[in-house]
């Protein structure tokens, strides 16, 4: 049974456009171990944004809040709650609230993309982190000074960072059990019908093979050497080399599992990051040419136009992470 300790207090900022599922995930933890029978409440927490109105999260529900940016308590932990479209949401006026608050030493940490607004504030150099698989290229080639882990959640010292969605929740259960106990997170999982909380070194996403449904291990070892090198791509021989099969096999194996040549299936993974480099980022389209293994713009061009029906030069950049205005 956990011993009865200070209400540790939470001050979430809600950016518009907000994943709802993840900040619910962490909200609703908070809000269960304050149920559990004995001691408590063991949390606090207020709800912000910018102007003190309601803010809508990107699926459009908008939740009210407790307040506008306000100078907070210095042991109060700051959670940088954002989603879609972080960059144009992201305000001057923000991040010096942020900068000026962390300079106190107070925990501070980011669900989702939010990941991204403290990085803009400077609070992330050097430090490991992670936010959503749908940003992590974005974040890697804008902001090269923070180190991005493929991690359901990070901790860094008294910074924290998560993918956001259900990951949220395995995040609030670690931060649950280190302030009070195994036996205080596990109550709170089992409330959530979670019975098996994740570690941080969680990947994200199913690996190459097991979303491609491959079970051959050896084209599963030829799908990760592939994702591994985007930006300097290897020749089919070169890759039947490292996986110990001759280019004619690894062919035939492309072909009796994924239905496609494995120099195809390569362009297509360099093409999707090229998508999502265009469309999250200021790169230009060289830049981004250049980042996914592109000699000639010319044939980047084209590749990406066949495989789009646009021209990169034309991608809609309406998601991009990307600040736009000065600090």
């Amino acid at each position: 049974m956990p011993e009865p300790s200070s209400t540790r207090a939470y001050a979430f900022v809600l950016i518009p456009g907000y994943s709802q599922l993840g900040f619910a995930c962490a909200l609703e933890a908070l809000s269960l171990a304050n149920r559990y029978p004995a001691g408590g409440p063991y949390y606090r927490w207020r709800l912000l944004s910018e102007t003190g109105e309601p803010v809508a999260a990107y699926n459009g529900v908008k939740i009210s809040v407790d307040g506008a940016l306000t100078e907070l308590d210095r042991h109060e932990t700051i959670v940088i709650c954002a989603g879609e479209d972080v960059g144009n949401a992201t305000s001057k006026r923000l991040i010096n609230w942020l900068r000026r608050e962390t300079r106190r030493g107070m925990d501070y940490g980011a669900l989702s993309s939010g990941t991204y607004v403290l990085a803009l504030a400077g609070l992330l150099s050097g430090k490991r982190v992670t936010t959503h698989w749908e940003y992590r290229a974005a974040l890697t080639e804008s902001l090269p000074d923070v180190i991005v882990e493929d991690a359901i959640f990070s901790v860094d010292g008294s910074t924290f960072t998560t993918a956001g969605g259900a990951a949220s929740m395995d995040m609030m259960l670690q931060r649950i059990q280190a302030d009070h106990g195994v036996e205080l997170a596990t109550w709170v999982a089992d409330q959530m019908v979670y019975t098996d909380p994740r570690l941080p070194n969680h990947t994200q996403r199913a690996a190459l093979h097991t979303r491609s449904q491959v079970r051959n291990g050896k084209l599963a070892m030829a799908l990760q050497v592939m994702e591994n090198n985007i930006e300097d791509p290897l020749t089919p021989e070169e890759i039947a080399t490292i996986v110990e099969l001759s280019t004619r096999q690894l062919e035939r194996l492309f072909s009796k599992y994924i239905n496609v040549s494995p120099k195809r299936y390569y362009l297509k993974l360099r093409l999707e990051k090229a998508r999502d480099l265009l469309r999250q980022t200021d790169l230009s389209v060289t830049d981004v040419c250049v980042a996914c293994g592109f000699k000639s713009l010319s044939h980047f061009s084209k590749s990406y136009r066949t495989a789009y029906g646009i021209s990169p030069g034309l991608e809609d950049g309406s998601a991009k992470l990307v600040w736009r205005g000065g600090l």
